[in-house]
């Protein structure tokens, strides 16, 4: 339990004790960037528990026999650019043929709301159940931006996927999007003065990419 409604933190032992090591700042890049893949590829597994089978016939090598597998078309991953990429590998992991979409917002430093300046989402995303990835839920304003794209591209059903988050942008994303799961491996303690998620990891993109 969470206390948020329809917010899932994935508590198995293996996501919690490499989250622990994603935090540690002595964690280089290079370890940082697989921890990441290796965690989004764990929540992954509850992200797509609830996904729809059907039954086909198959030849084995021994016989003719039924088997599942998913309904309809695949799920869509989209990413919130730069360091949505990040936990977007572990996925694809999990769901390797499932298309992929980029959304590009940065963060105003001085207002704390979202810029968007790139958006490339494949033609049929509406007919899709779409799982969008975000390392961070800090202020919740990106996140936030990125659904209402998705809801005016038709897209009907989206579940989102973050390493962390923080009260104050559950409380946002619940009240505007309250219609969408969340998945998280951590609820940390809330936002400083600067929209930084403590006790956080620090800034999820520079510490994938080397930036800082």
């Amino acid at each position: 339990m969470t206390g948020y409604p329809n917010v899932m933190r994935v508590d198995h032992p293996l996501v919690q004790h490499k989250l622990t090591l994603l935090r540690d700042r002595r964690t280089p890049t290079p370890q940082f960037r697989q921890l990441a893949r290796e965690i989004s590829l764990l929540l992954g597994y509850e992200v797509t528990r609830s996904f729809p089978l059907e039954t086909v016939e198959i030849d084995t090598p021994l016989e003719r026999t039924e088997a599942a597998r998913l309904a309809g078309k695949e799920p869509c991953f989209v990413s919130i650019l730069r360091a949505g990429n990040g936990i977007l590998d572990g996925l694809l992991d999990l769901v390797p043929s499932a298309p992929v979409g980029h959304i590009g917002l940065y963060r105003d430093h001085a207002t704390l709301q979202p810029v968007e300046y790139y958006v490339k989402l494949p033609e049929d995303v509406h007919d899709r159940l779409v799982v969008l990835v975000d390392p961070m839920l800090a202020t919740g304003n990106s996140a936030c931006a990125a659904l209402a794209l998705l809801k005016r591209a038709g897209v009907r059903q989206i579940r989102f996927v973050c390493l962390i988050a923080a009260p104050e942008g559950l409380t946002v994303f619940q009240a505007a999007h309250p219609d969408v799961p969340v998945f998280t491996a951590g609820i940390d303690r809330g936002l400083d003065e600067h929209g930084y998620i403590h006790p956080g990891l620090g800034d999820a993109g520079d510490r994938l990419y080397g930036t800082k």
